[in-house]
């Protein structure tokens, strides 16, 4: 799909391959001192920063002055976040063999398929890249010499078989203006927080309806995998997952255990639980995500590396987009939502028409303001703030961006759609 995209854009000509950006220096004035004042033009008509680029096939660096840089190099993959082990009880005394989803993925069906076929292999992690990884392994150990596959599990989230709940389209809980209303936004009206504080129960009364249907459908207490916090709690900061069909059917015939533990580590045949317990491995894979921050402050130069820390953990950005103390640069890719692609496209066109001076930004300060409501109201939302995720208000975040940009924040064509349809991408296509 990608593929096809760029080619149908001609944007292929544009795009410089077999390269790698290995540092980002400011050469121009503003150093991002303070937060007063405007942010400025995004192309300002003279160089801002100096981008220095590897050529891997030639291993020289090439430098490069522009005027403004787009960061889009994304938050999972390239550094694996792996857990921290004392002294003596890591990866090192392990004599099997111990790898990241990262670099699983970077094998052939074949590759991983003679990695996993008859191996003890345990997979550290529960979300969506844990449970293909293990309904993988479980795929490849069919038979009887076949070798189950143990999914090492220390915080739950909720999963959905599908988006359909008790035959009603999942879509009419969260993704329309009738539901989100039942949800806090930033910078609400005073009548709005009233509304939001009077449906409260509403929430509470859905979260738990979608909780009775997925109880019901999977065996998550069979497990153990049914999670102490509400639905709507995962669903705020953007971490439910999809579990695949025949998941807990592998399960069912002993192809994938289930093991909870809170604290483990290696020893030189496998891994020891907290409670003390052993069980030898041949292969560990850690699906536990990736370092996306380290990915962004590696090639970051000071002050501005600091900015992209917050205490909440979240990286303080405009419409998920612009960091007021950082000039001239834009981010896509941050932010999350039910649908990344939709989030980022819809941002992109933004940046773009920002960059054509179509509208101007707040005054920093006014951005910075909305940055820390966006943080509060997550804070209010679910445990797992530190996600910067829209999903409970996207459709109102969606409509702020298009009110900058000069577009109708309405994009249906009655009331009615407007109050209880679905919003997706193909509501954005008319650009007025």
């Amino acid at each position: 799909y990608l593929d096809s995209y760029a080619r149908h854009f001609d944007l292929l000509r544009f795009v410089r391959f077999n390269s790698k950006v290995v540092a980002v220096r400011f050469i121009g004035d503003d150093a991002g001192d303070g937060i007063s004042g405007e942010y400025g033009p995004l192309l300002p008509g003279r160089p801002v920063w100096e981008i220095s680029v590897l050529d891997t096939r030639s291993d020289t660096i090439q430098l490069y002055e522009v005027e403004m840089v787009v960061m889009c190099i994304g938050k999972y993959g390239d550094i694996p976040k792996v857990p921290e082990f004392p002294s003596g009880k890591g990866p090192e005394i392990f004599t099997g063999k111990v790898m990241h989803s990262l670099d699983y993925c970077k094998l052939g069906k074949e590759e991983a398929t003679e990695l996993l076929k008859g191996k003890r292999v345990a997979v550290i992690g529960y979300k969506k890249s844990a449970i293909d990884l293990a309904l993988e392994c479980a795929e490849a150990n069919q038979g009887g010499e076949g070798e189950a596959c143990t999914m090492v599990v220390r915080g739950l989230h909720w999963t959905v078989p599908h988006y359909w709940v008790w035959g009603l389209p999942f879509f009419l809980f969260f993704s329309t203006r009738s539901s989100q209303f039942l949800h806090e936004r930033p910078n609400q009206s005073f009548l709005k927080t009233l509304l939001c504080l009077f449906l409260s129960p509403m929430r509470h009364v859905v979260s738990k309806f979608i909780e009775s249907y997925l109880t019901w459908k999977l065996p998550l207490e069979k497990y153990g995998l049914k999670p102490e916090h509400p639905f709507v709690e995962d669903y705020a900061s953007c971490q439910m997952a999809i579990m695949p069909e025949n998941f807990f059917r592998e399960a069912d015939e002993g192809k994938i255990v289930i093991k909870r533990a809170s604290k483990w580590c290696f020893w030189g045949g496998g891994i020891q639980f907290d409670d003390s317990s052993r069980s030898e491995f041949d292969v560990v894979v850690f699906a536990t995500g990736f370092d996306g921050k380290k990915k962004l402050t590696d090639i970051f130069p000071q002050p501005f590396r600091s900015f992209l820390h917050y205490p909440s953990g979240m990286m303080p950005l405009y419409r998920g987009t612009i960091n007021p103390m950082i000039p001239n640069m834009a981010f896509v890719g941050y932010l999350e939502s039910v649908a990344n692609l939709h989030t980022a496209e819809l941002r992109s066109i933004w940046v773009a028409r920002l960059a054509e001076e179509k509208f101007k930004l707040p005054e920093r300060q006014k951005m910075v303001e909305q940055i820390n409501e966006e943080m509060e109201v997550m804070k209010r939302s679910t445990r797992f703030y530190k996600r910067h995720c829209i999903s409970t208000y996207s459709i109102n975040h969606s409509d702020q961006i298009c009110e900058e940009m000069g577009w109708s924040p309405w994009r249906k064509n009655n009331w009615f759609s407007e109050a209880f349809s679905p919003y997706g991408t193909q509501d954005y296509n008319n650009k007025n």
